[in-house]
């Protein structure tokens, strides 16, 4: 998304710090004018361009700096504060996430704007909460747009979810009562509550709301906002707060324009709490958003954190001890490079992923690498899924690569001799590669008994470091970050995944 540009411009004015032989008042000058340009051309008040900028120099004195100190990481770390002061509305996201109560069931309300991709990010919200368990129900209440309720109603059957509506009843205050009560009777513990939109801000927009929320009753109402509006956005924020009780924003169509950033600050000022981003049509292309680790990504720093929460939904706490104990010994065979990649599937898009590593630059995935990524995947699972049980369990890669099995492989998953090889090839640097890695950090043998109390002093999680370093290839090593990068990976996977022995450096 255009807000990966803003991002990398940050980026690059900051890092051009270290070109410089003496870092002083005129440099710091400089970089500023660039990031500010940047923030500018990407629709940011103009106010909070140059509160960021007097913020900036407030917390770098140049002068009084002492000697021997690292004046780039000072400055880079003073950025970093005042993008998260910017974005911040000071509530915190996390106290907004539902949680799940043994027979309790809690009603959402969206309301928003004509075509700001409201029904949309319903279907998505209840998808999200699907897959951590919650059994969701889409209630459609848009009485005003035609084709309303045939939009959520093929979105929600596309995502397997419950819905209700009506083509007869025109009172969305009814409508939504009586979907409601029938999801609650149904057992239902998140029930969405989908409103009509206007072109603009008007009395009988405001109305309704207020009708519909009288009707249901819900836990919290959210405010779905269209990114590409740019600073207009804080207007709409603050008269649809005065208006009905806003408890959230999310901000859609943040994967093509400039003006995202604009809309993401301006909601920040009115003190609204953005909960999600929406990046994309598609059902996965939906994120949570937190201030610091969203400017994290977004100065290129990844988000290792929001990377294991990932992997965590889709695959089993007691689970992952295990496969890291079957890696490490080197028992990579074909049924668990398939557990591999459907986790990998069930992450979301790649490029996604990809941006949460330390030092990952989006460039290298070129626009619409996603879709032919997840298809290559997809082949490989069907190919995998054609073989026989002594296949899917064997290491020996010499046996899977003779020409007979090949071409029984291809026949059976409908695939070329080609795509067999390249899957087998796959096989070989995903196997040789976490291996290595995992056996070069020298992790405890048993890591299905660890509980996370096995830790290393400095010098020998170095060691496993450096050895873990050269086990990977040097592109991977790129992309992470270098030895930075490295270490904060695994500063996240450290205590996310049963403790992999301190290597996290804490």
């Amino acid at each position: 998304m255009v807000l990966n540009e803003l991002g990398a411009r940050i980026s690059k004015a900051v890092s051009s710090l270290g070109q410089s032989m003496l870092i002083d008042e005129k440099v710091l000058d400089g970089v500023l004018k660039e990031i500010c340009t940047a923030l500018l051309q990407s629709d940011v008040n103009v106010k909070q361009v140059a509160n960021l900028r007097n913020g900036v120099k407030k917390r770098v004195n140049i002068a009084e700096l002492a000697a021997g100190l690292n004046k780039q990481r000072v400055i880079e770390k003073a950025v970093f504060d005042e993008l998260c002061d910017m974005l911040d509305s000071g509530a915190d996201p996390k106290k907004l996430e539902l949680k799940k109560e043994k027979g309790k069931q809690q009603t959402v309300m969206f309301v928003g704007l004509q075509g700001s991709g409201k029904t949309t990010t319903c279907t998505k919200y209840a998808y999200f909460y699907k897959k951590k368990g919650w059994k969701p129900a889409l209630v459609c209440a848009d009485t005003f747009r035609a084709g309303a309720f045939d939009q959520l109603k093929q979105n929600a059957t596309k995502a397997q979810i419950p819905f209700y509506g009506s083509y007869k009843e025109t009172d969305p205050a009814a409508i939504a009562q009586q979907g409601v009560l029938r999801f609650k009777e149904e057992g239902r513990d998140l029930i969405i509550v989908d409103t009509s939109g206007r072109h603009k801000q008007e009395a009988a927009l405001f109305e309704e709301m207020k009708q519909v929320a009288a009707a249901v009753s819900p836990d919290i109402i959210i405010f779905v906002m269209d990114g590409s509006i740019g600073q207009a956005a804080f207007d709409q924020a603050k008269a649809f707060k005065e208006a009905v009780e806003v408890g959230a924003v999310i901000i859609t169509k943040l994967d093509g324009h400039a003006k995202g950033g604009g809309a993401l600050s301006a909601v920040a000022a009115t003190k609204s709490p953005i909960i999600f981003l929406g990046t994309g049509e598609h059902m996965d292309q939906f994120e949570s958003f937190e201030t610091k680790r969203f400017v994290q990504r977004l100065l290129g720093k990844g988000d290792v954190s929001g990377l294991m929460d990932k992997i965590q939904d889709v695959i089993p706490e007691d689970k992952q001890p295990e496969l890291l104990d079957t890696i490490s010994k080197g028992n990579v065979n074909m049924r668990v490079l398939k557990d591999m990649f459907e986790s990998v599937l069930e992450l979301g898009p790649m490029s996604q992923m990809m941006s949460m590593l330390p030092g990952f630059n989006s460039d290298l995935l070129p626009k619409g690498n996603d879709k032919q990524s997840q298809m290559m995947i997809r082949r490989y699972i069907t190919i995998i899924e054609s073989m026989t049980d002594k296949e899917m369990d064997t290491t020996n890669i010499k046996m899977l690569q003779e020409p007979s099995r090949v071409n029984r492989l291809a026949r059976g998953s409908g695939s070329t001799p080609h795509q067999v090889h390249a899957l087998l090839d796959s096989y070989k640097h995903y196997s040789k590669y976490a291996t290595q890695a995992l056996k070069a950090a020298n992790l405890p043998k048993n890591l299905k008994n660890m509980k996370g109390d096995v830790q290393m002093n400095p010098r020998q999680m170095q060691q496993a470091l450096g050895k873990m370093s050269r086990a990977l290839p040097p592109q991977l090593m790129q992309q992470l970050g270098g030895m930075n990068g490295l270490q904060s990976l695994m500063k996240g996977l450290d205590g996310k995944l049963g403790g992999l022995g301190g290597l996290g450096g804490k």
